[in-house]
């Protein structure tokens, strides 16, 4: 254990968090823990207390929030070189702590509905570029934006864009949106024409595909899926069977699967939405800037769009996207994002033209994709032996359910362990069949041993299905 404590929980009444908190405070106050000494990581602590792991996890956080321990990556957890919060310690002092610990709740009820990017330096890169801009504004605070305003924005999305298989493009082409969703409908309104035009999805796909469709009012089609993503025989018969103008697909990081769509799959799907004249939309917010194969945009630059946005690489809270329309549709593009809202803000643009051209900028993202694995590496590990899906470089997890569980009670039964869920439901449409299955976002918002604990109660649920549904 690395210490002399010597941790018992026999005497104490209340949540057992609490008495985990209360003894590590008396063995500081007492002097059998000192500054530096490592505490036993979360599962040996939960194994000698024969309590469980998420009930360490939440004891451990609500110090180190404190500041009483101090958890260091991949190292452990250590008593910190500050005092306890007060002294004496007793039940109301441990209250006081729960109390001042602001993301207590946050991280034992772990949220996995979507992915929770760490911080590996971006945080305070746009504080600082946030300051600069707010004491003099390049775009200027009294006008409304302008697309020549835009052009250093637009210079940087490129720089940023530097290695993906997009094709002959330039910073003429890039149109700035708010978020990756809004560069989706954006494309959708240049794109549909007519009373009741159809837009072809996965069957398992992102609820954004569909939203933006229905948005529109255009019939939503989906089609059947191999491990390979869409199957061409099911493209090429929906393609018959309505008037399809879109087809929307995820081919490099597949929405919810993780599934990746291999060169000879997407070249005999260009082939049929040639012969039909269906455009192409794919969205490629997962992609951590890793190439592993031509986008469609490169494929078939007559019919390629291209949406991505800066949420799952920097960060989810400033709303930048960017769409890339096919070789001569830029200036339709164009057009309907300005008859939308005339442009991102002026101060936005300018952040994006810095963020997005700092030195620093690559090697903080690169960070992020590290990270991330980390959570993903740590979760299969403690999976095993259930039909995980994943990637290293895909910040989530889909999770195919044992026999006994359905996605919908798995959902409930794991948010009242405090860890929530999306469960397949949510990636079909509505007259659908969902398999029984669940998506696990990483979240690299709350420490690795807050989210190893989530995922162990996960593994508990998935060990114990109820008996009444069992088949």
């Amino acid at each position: 254990m690395g210490t002399i404590w010597q941790p018992s929980l026999s005497q104490d009444q209340g949540p057992k968090y609490k008495a985990v908190v209360s003894s590590i405070l008396t063995g500081i106050d007492s002097g059998t823990l000192r500054e530096g000494d490592k505490l036993p990581p979360v599962r040996e602590l939960a194994w000698t207390l024969r309590i469980t792991p998420g009930t360490v996890a939440r004891a451990y956080t609500m110090l180190t929030e404190n500041g009483t321990l101090l958890a260091e990556v991949g190292r452990g957890t250590f008593v910190a070189s500050r005092k306890p919060l007060s002294e004496p310690v007793g039940p109301i002092e441990i209250d006081v702590i729960a109390h001042r610990s602001q993301d207590l709740d946050d991280h034992f009820n772990v949220n996995m509905f979507s992915p929770h990017l760490p911080s590996a330096g971006q945080a305070g890169l746009i504080k600082k570029l946030l300051g600069q801009i707010a004491q003099d504004p390049p775009s200027g605070v009294m006008h409304y934006p302008s697309r020549s305003g835009a052009h250093l924005a637009r210079k940087a999305v490129v720089r940023w864009l530097t290695g993906t298989p997009l094709g002959a493009f330039d910073e003429d082409d890039v149109v700035l949106s708010h978020g990756g969703q809004n560069g989706l409908m954006l494309a959708f309104q240049t794109i549909l024409q007519g009373r009741k035009p159809a837009v072809l999805i996965e069957e398992l796909s992102y609820p954004g595909f569909r939203r933006a469709a229905e948005l529109l009012r255009a019939d939503v089609v989906p089609l059947a899926m191999d491990a390979d993503g869409v199957i061409p025989e099911a493209f090429e018969e929906a393609a018959r069977s309505h008037d399809a103008q879109v087809f929307c697909t995820s081919p490099e990081v597949h929405n919810p699967t993780g599934c990746f769509t291999p060169v000879a799959r997407r070249e005999e799907l260009v082939r049929i939405a040639r012969q039909y004249d269906i455009q192409i939309v794919e969205d490629d917010c997962y992609r951590m800037r890793v190439e592993r194969a031509p986008t469609y945009r490169m494929l078939a630059p007559e019919r390629g769009w291209y949406i991505s946005s800066l949420a799952k690489t920097l960060t989810p809270a400033l709303r930048i996207g960017f769409a890339i329309a096919p070789e001569g549709r830029t200036p339709d593009l164009r057009r309907v994002a300005e008859y939308n809202c005339f442009g991102l803000a002026t101060p936005l643009i300018d952040l994006c033209a810095r963020l997005l051209s700092d030195p620093q900028i690559d090697v903080m993202a690169e960070n992020t994709r590290k990270a991330f694995n980390k959570y993903v590496q740590s979760a299969v590990n403690i999976l095993g032996g259930y039909d995980v899906a994943w990637r290293p470089d895909v910040p989530f997890l889909w999770l195919s359910l044992p026999v006994g569980w359905r996605a919908g009670a798995f959902c409930q039964a794991a948010e009242a362990q405090g860890v929530q869920v999306r469960s397949a439901e949510e990636f079909v449409c509505r007259d659908a069949r969902a398999p029984h299955a669940v998506r696990l976002a990483v979240n690299a918002g709350v420490s690795i041993d807050s989210y190893e604990a989530a995922i162990l109660r996960l593994r508990q649920l998935l060990d114990s299905p109820p008996e009444q549904l069992r088949v």
